[in-house]
């Protein structure tokens, strides 16, 4: 049942209070400057109250965005501990702008605006905001509001989902060239610590990141069968890592004269912690006159690799641990003269070489 109520204000106007009681709810009001308006609320509220979408309309007028960062960063970060940092920061960003507004009235139009404020960001190096990072911002935004229509049942669509991202560059492609690779693994060999080039041919022949090597426990290394077994990776997904030729050499080798009192493959002088090859990174990139190369590039140097011999895009995300094949195309091109090899070879088997007569 619903009801409206003319009153007459202070100043002489007229206002209109609409009431609505409906049997299994709680009772609704709200206050109008026009009887229409009022009218009108009165017919989308108990329509949305009798199909069952009203309360996540009340639920979005009563909680807002710095309410929903408060309860991410609460509830779920602490579940989420890897860029659980990065991730709130992002947020905290996103409650400084929006924080204040109510959920319902988070709109993709006001997201666009923050969008387009972030693009526009200089950083401490002087320089724009890359889309990356843009991107970064609005996913960990996104996740929570998913959370929030999913979970929490506060609101029914999140805004970012009508939100455009922007377009992020293609994936870095530096990769060691054989003579670099030559003099890099010499000036490793060189080097005073006593892991780097153990750890370098170990990330040219796996791919594995940074993280995941350092992160290395003798547990996980299965020398018999010729594999390492990651549990934790950037991906949440676990995975086994081939283990051949000169690593697999390498690695038994270590095994021979490991920590009793750590299980840390490639541990640093307190031996809980892994070592720190930083410097001795730096200083055979100098010696071996590789420029613009990063650790990470060994991972894409691996793939190239593969790509190189044959291995198909299904093959390179399985060993790096790619969830989809989007980051793998970039080592396509290279595989060039083993797809050719290929249509050459079902050309001479179904036509026999020859050129029709």
């Amino acid at each position: 049942m619903a009801a409206i109520e003319t009153r007459r204000n202070d100043d002489g106007t007229q206002s209109y209070r609409a009431k609505i009681r409906l049997k299994g709810h709680p009772p609704e009001s709200a206050t109008f400057d026009r009887l229409t308006d009022a009218r009108r609320w009165v017919q989308s509220t108990e329509a949305a109250m009798r199909e069952g979408r009203h309360f996540k309309t009340a639920e979005a007028k009563r909680h807002t965005l710095g309410d929903l960062v408060d309860r991410y960063i609460k509830e779920v970060l602490p579940i989420k501990p890897k860029n659980a940092s990065n991730s709130e920061q992002h947020l905290d960003w996103w409650k400084s702008k929006l924080g204040a507004y109510a959920l319902s009235d988070v709109t993709p139009a006001l997201i666009v605006k923050c969008r387009n404020e972030l693009l526009a960001t200089t950083t401490r190096r002087g320089t724009k905001m890359g889309n990356a990072t843009v991107v970064r911002y609005m996913a960990s935004m996104s996740h929570a509001f998913s959370l929030a229509v999913k979970d929490w049942q506060w609101i029914d669509d999140s805004p970012l989902r009508k939100v455009t991202k922007p377009k992020e560059p293609r994936g870095r492609e530096r990769f060691l060239s054989d003579a670099e690779r030559d003099a890099l693994l010499q000036a490793c060999r060189a080097s005073t610590s006593r892991f780097l080039y153990t750890v370098v041919v170990l990330a040219l022949s796996t791919g594995m990141r940074r993280g995941e090597i350092m992160a290395l426990r003798w547990p996980q290394i299965d020398l018999i069968n010729g594999r390492i077994l990651l549990f934790e990776t950037k991906n949440d997904t676990s995975r086994a890592v081939p283990l051949a030729g000169m690593a697999l050499s390498m690695m038994s080798d270590l095994a021979k004269v490991r920590r009793l009192e750590s299980d840390l493959v490639f541990y640093g002088e307190a031996g809980d912690q892994p070592v720190d090859l930083t410097k001795p990174w730096t200083t055979a990139l100098e010696k071996a006159k590789v420029p613009n190369f990063r650790f990470h590039d060994l991972r894409h140097s691996a793939a190239s690799y593969l790509a190189m011999n044959g291995a198909t895009t299904i093959e390179i995300a399985a060993v790096l641990g790619h969830k989809t094949l989007q980051m793998v195309k970039r080592y396509s091109h290279l595989a060039n003269s083993h797809t050719s090899s290929v249509v050459t070879a079902m050309n001479e088997k179904i036509f026999g070489g020859k050129p029709p007569c």
